[in-house]
């Protein structure tokens, strides 16, 4: 096959992975800034050109769309997708995980348990959105936040109010969730492929912190999931139309809740944790998915 990896920086740890593994098994592969494709639209044949030339004859994209970039990210694919390019995760499915809004809203639809969450537009409603969740404590997160960056824990309803009245007065989108106390600032992240579980970690905060991100100074280490935990994450992972997606479940009284998809999931942390070949699994999934 012939891939494109559409990621900002070759050098990314996950960028290089999926080159290595992928040109191991045969494969011819070109990593493409994709912020410097541009788009031939309205011809009779459409086109992506690359700092000026004419990208052709790719059988497959992998998609490394980072957050900031989701909009420009998610068109080049969807580019891709109309020249008959297959991508490992669509352009829509993409979009629909980074709307966290939405997201939750497509997982709560089909029945999958997550942490109670409000969310409401206007300041004079943030009293009853903070007794709608139940708090506090309770979990103030920007929409547009990542790797644990626009996340905060409020212990105290006037802290609460007035984190709210300062996000929202910089008129940014926020959700606000139930604080899941007993989960002791632990969550777990499922990679899933191809609609199955390959590689989980547990993910633990550090001392004095609630947010488990690896990014934010969590520490990981592998774990096996629970059947339970297992098919909420699958079922998460198709339901948000993902191939490939890093599902975060927080454990609960109530049984595991998913708390985020993602789209475009790190490969780091877990293939170092597990010492999991998470990259040949995806390279895998799409050697198997054109045959």
């Amino acid at each position: 096959m012939k891939i494109a990896i559409l990621s900002r920086d070759e050098s990314l740890y996950s960028t290089r992975r999926l080159t290595h593994v992928a040109e191991r098994n045969g494969h011819s592969v070109r990593v493409i800034d994709y912020l410097r494709c541009s788009m031939d639209i309205t011809s009779k044949r459409p086109r992506v050109l690359y700092q000026g030339d004419e990208l052709k004859r790719f059988d497959a994209v992998i998609p490394r769309i980072g957050v900031s970039q989701t909009f420009y990210g998610t068109a080049v694919v969807r580019q891709f997708e109309t020249m008959g390019v297959r991508s490992l995760n669509s352009s829509t499915a993409i979009s629909c995980s980074r709307d966290k809004l939405r997201s939750m809203q497509q997982l709560a639809a089909a029945g999958l348990p997550m942490p109670t969450t409000g969310f409401a537009h206007l300041t004079k409603d943030i009293g009853a959105l903070i007794d709608l969740v139940g708090g506090p404590p309770l979990v103030i997160k920007l929409l547009e936040g990542t790797q644990g960056i626009g996340v905060i824990l409020a212990e105290s309803r006037n802290v609460a109010e007035a984190v709210i009245e300062a996000f929202r007065g910089l008129d940014a989108n926020i959700l606000v969730q139930q604080y899941v106390a007993e989960a002791h600032g632990i969550d777990y992240r499922a990679l899933v492929v191809g609609g199955e579980v390959v590689a989980a970690i547990e993910r633990r905060a550090e001392a004095g912190g609630f947010r488990s991100n690896l990014h934010r100074g969590g520490k990981a280490r592998r774990i096996d999931l629970s059947t339970e935990m297992i098919d909420v994450a699958v079922k998460a992972a198709e339901v948000s139309g993902l191939n490939l997606a890093g599902i975060d479940l927080l454990p609960s009284d109530r049984g595991p809740l998913v708390m985020e998809v993602n789209s475009s999931p790190g490969l780091e942390g877990v293939e170092k944790a597990t010492q999991i070949n998470v990259a040949g699994e995806i390279i895998g999934f799409l050697e198997s998915d054109s045959e």
